[in-house]
């Protein structure tokens, strides 16, 4: 599970039998119910592509859909509402084609559909992209991760289920990807969701104290990670799983509860979450869309 970072050049490459399989990606991560966009024709896909795909990366995209692994890394699946891997893949060499030939040293690898060019498997939220090395067997493409902003790459000896459990379990790290640890790897697959701000008057209850009310008003919840600086700065993320609701509580961007919930769920919202900022001893001040439009007036 090496990697090493490259700038400017084209390391060799030395596949290792894997030793992941989906299986341990599932007992990490257990993915949905009704996994959304998992379910194609895989024949028409590698048609389009001109390529055969990796099976472990087949697996992962027939066990968890569209959807995100801890708000970050998003698979690109073809099926669904949009082909994500393939537009993606179309569009690659075209996108690179006028700053490699300006900034040839930047572009250590070819790109697809040139011979073993890279060809993107995941995105992340940052922008960045993890793409296969496309060069031998499929099933023996390696992961290299790409920032297209600053021409910064990291080749990885690992297959794309392979680096996910990695990356989400720890044993490996990037200088590509923000520093940042979850508390559990979870997934979410894509579901469409409205955005409330409730902006709250302070309280006398400390902050623990109105975070343990509402979380308690939601429960079951789990932990989807946080923030505090220590000088009152402070963000807690954690989803109300029976709900589907993702929510942040915070005081480091105003003292507010950001939530995100189906758009039938909206009267029910409102009504828990206006209960549960009375018993925090607080008052709702405003409420807008993540726009900045009024609503629950």
């Amino acid at each position: 599970m090496s990697h090493s970072p490259l700038v400017g050049r084209q390391p060799d490459v030395h596949y290792t039998p894997p030793m992941t399989t989906i299986d341990d990606l599932i007992r990490l991560v257990p993915p949905p119910a009704e996994p959304v966009g998992a379910i194609g024709d895989w024949q028409r896909v590698e048609a389009d592509l001109g390529l055969r795909l990796p099976a472990d990366f087949k697996a992962l995209i027939e066990r968890y859909g569209l959807g995100q692994f801890v708000d970050f890394i998003t698979p690109l699946t073809p099926f669904g509402p949009r082909d994500l891997l393939v537009q993606s893949a179309h569009r690659l060499l075209d996108s690179e084609r006028s700053f490699r030939r300006t900034h040839p040293d930047k572009c250590p690898y070819p790109f697809y559909p040139e011979p073993g060019g890279l060809l993107e498997w995941a995105a992340t939220d940052n922008g960045d992209r993890l793409c296969w090395l496309t060069g031998g067997e499929p099933d023996s493409w390696t992961t290299v991760v790409w920032n297209p902003r600053g021409w910064y790459y990291e080749a990885h000896d690992l297959s794309a289920v392979e680096f996910l459990l990695a990356w989400l379990n720890g044993q490996v790290t990037t200088s590509v990807f923000p520093d940042a640890e979850a508390p559990t790897p979870w997934f979410e697959p894509l579901i469409e969701r409205d955005q409330v701000y409730i902006k709250l008057s302070e309280g006398k209850r400390p902050y623990p104290e109105r975070l343990r009310i509402l979380r308690d008003a939601l429960a079951p919840t789990a932990d989807r990670g946080g923030y505090d600086d220590g000088e009152g700065d402070r963000q807690d993320h954690f989803s109300a799983t029976e709900l589907g609701w993702n929510l942040t509580y915070e005081t480091a961007y105003g003292h507010q509860i950001r939530v995100a919930f189906p758009p039938h769920d909206a009267d029910r919202a409102r009504t828990i979450l206006f209960a549960a900022v009375r018993r925090m001893g607080c008052k709702v001040l405003t409420t807008t869309t993540h726009l900045g439009q009024p609503t629950w007036t």
